[in-house]
C-alpha cells in the first residue's frame, strides 16, 4: 500500500515580503491561504501560504520571506532547486506574455516531452508552469487578476532535485518512498508519486556535479523542503518506521504544526522532505473557513509573544 498520495505544499526561503506576496497573488493569480509566523526559533519571521481559495492539498506554496542583514542561501547541488507547478495544454504562450509583462523574464522550454514555462521568483528560485495532459484538476481563477480557467495553475506539479549522485537519491525514491521511475533523460530522471488520478505528483532529479554544495539553513532565496501527503497519521507513522528501517534514522519526530502534523527527514540527494497529513480543523481551525488567509494569525503557543512577534514583522501591504 502507497503511504504517500502526492503532495502537501511546498515550501521556499524568500526575501522581502512585499514582493513575495505580490508575486504569488498577483502575478501568479493564487490565493492567500493563511498568513501566520514560523513556528521554530526566536526571529520574528512570516510564514505565508498560497494556493486555492479553499487551500486543497496539493495546490499549496508557502513561504518565509526572510530578509535578515547577511543571511542569504547559496542555490546548488544536493538540494531542491525548482519549485514546478501545473498549467492546462496551451496555456505556456499566455503566461509568458503575462510574466514578460510583469517584468520578469520568461521563455519556453521542454523537458520529458512537457513544455514549460520558465522564470524564477523575484528572489532567484527557479519556478516552471508546466503544461501537463493528464492533470484533472480544476485550474485556480482569479477573476480580479485576469486568470480565468482556461489558464490558471492547477496546482503543485513537484519539485526538481540537483543531486551529485544519482544512484543514492534513485534508491531513496524506488525503496524508501514507494516513489516509481518514469522516465529518464540525459540529464536526470523523471520519479511519480503512483496515484489513479494522473501524473501530478513528480521529482525531477537533476544530475549536477558542478554546481557548489547549496545551503541547507534557512535563508532567502532557496527552496526549504517539499512536504508529500501521507493521508493520516497512521500511515506517517508507517512511512518513518519504513524509512528508518531502511537506515535512514535522521527522520524527525512528530512536530504539531497547528493545521498539519509534519516530520523531516534530509534525503541522501540533500533535499529536505516533509511528510505531513492535514488535522481535522484544517485552515479553518483559527479563521472562518470562508475567510482563510484575511489575517494574520499565531499559534496558541505564541500569543504571548504576538507583540513582540509583530513588532518584528516587515511591513506589508496584504
Amino acid at each position: 500500500m502507497a503511504l504517500v498520495s502526492g503532495y502537501h505544499h511546498l515550501t521556499m526561503s524568500t526575501d522581502g515580503v512585499q514582493e513575495d506576496y505580490d508575486f504569488y497573488t498577483k502575478t501568479l493569480g493564487l490565493h492567500s491561504v493563511k498568513r501566520t509566523v514560523l513556528f521554530d526559533g526566536t526571529i520574528p519571521v512570516y510564514h505565508l501560504y498560497y494556493g486555492s481559495p479553499a487551500g486543497d492539498a496539493s495546490t499549496i506554496i508557502t513561504t518565509f520571506p526572510f530578509r535578515k542583514p547577511g543571511i542569504y542561501g547559496r542555490r546548488g547541488s544536493n538540494q531542491t532547486r525548482t519549485i514546478l507547478q501545473a498549467i492546462p495544454v496551451g496555456a505556456a504562450d499566455f503566461w509568458v506574455n503575462r510574466l514578460n509583462g510583469f517584468g520578469i523574464p520568461a521563455t519556453t522550454g521542454d523537458r520529458f516531452g512537457l513544455k514549460r514555462v520558465i522564470f524564477a521568483h523575484p528572489c532567484g528560485i527557479p519556478h516552471e508552469l508546466v503544461e501537463n495532459p493528464g492533470d484533472t484538476r480544476a485550474p485556480i481563477t482569479n477573476a480580479a487578476r485576469g486568470i480565468g480557467a482556461e489558464h490558471g495553475i492547477r496546482g503543485i506539479f513537484g519539485g526538481t532535485i540537483a543531486v551529485m549522485d544519482a544512484f543514492a537519491m534513485e534508491e531513496f525514491l524506488d525503496i524508501g518512498m514507494q516513489f516509481r521511475r518514469e522516465a529518464s533523460d540525459d540529464a536526470g530522471s523523471l520519479w511519480i508519486v503512483p496515484e489513479n488520478n494522473g501524473l501530478h505528483s513528480v521529482v525531477e532529479l537533476l544530475v549536477d556535479k558542478v554546481s557548489p554544495q547549496g545551503t541547507w539553513t534557512l535563508a532567502g532565496g532557496t527552496v526549504h523542503h517539499l512536504a508529500f501527503n501521507t493521508g493520516t497519521e497512521d500511515n506517517q507513522i508507517a512511512l518513518k518506521a519504513r524509512l528508518e528501517g531502511m537506515g535512514y534514522t535522521d527522520v524527525s519526530e512528530q512536530k504539531d504544526r497547528n493545521y498539519f502534523k509534519s516530520m523531516y527527514m534530509r534525503s541522501p540527494g540533500g533535499a529536505l522532505f516533509e511528510l505531513a497529513w492535514t488535522v481535522p480543523e484544517g485552515w479553518a481551525k483559527d479563521e472562518p473557513a470562508d475567510a482563510i488567509g484575511k489575517s494574520l494569525v499565531f499559534p496558541p503557543w505564541f500569543e504571548n509573544r504576538r507583540a513582540e512577534l509583530e513588532a518584528g514583522l516587515e511591513p506589508a501591504a496584504f
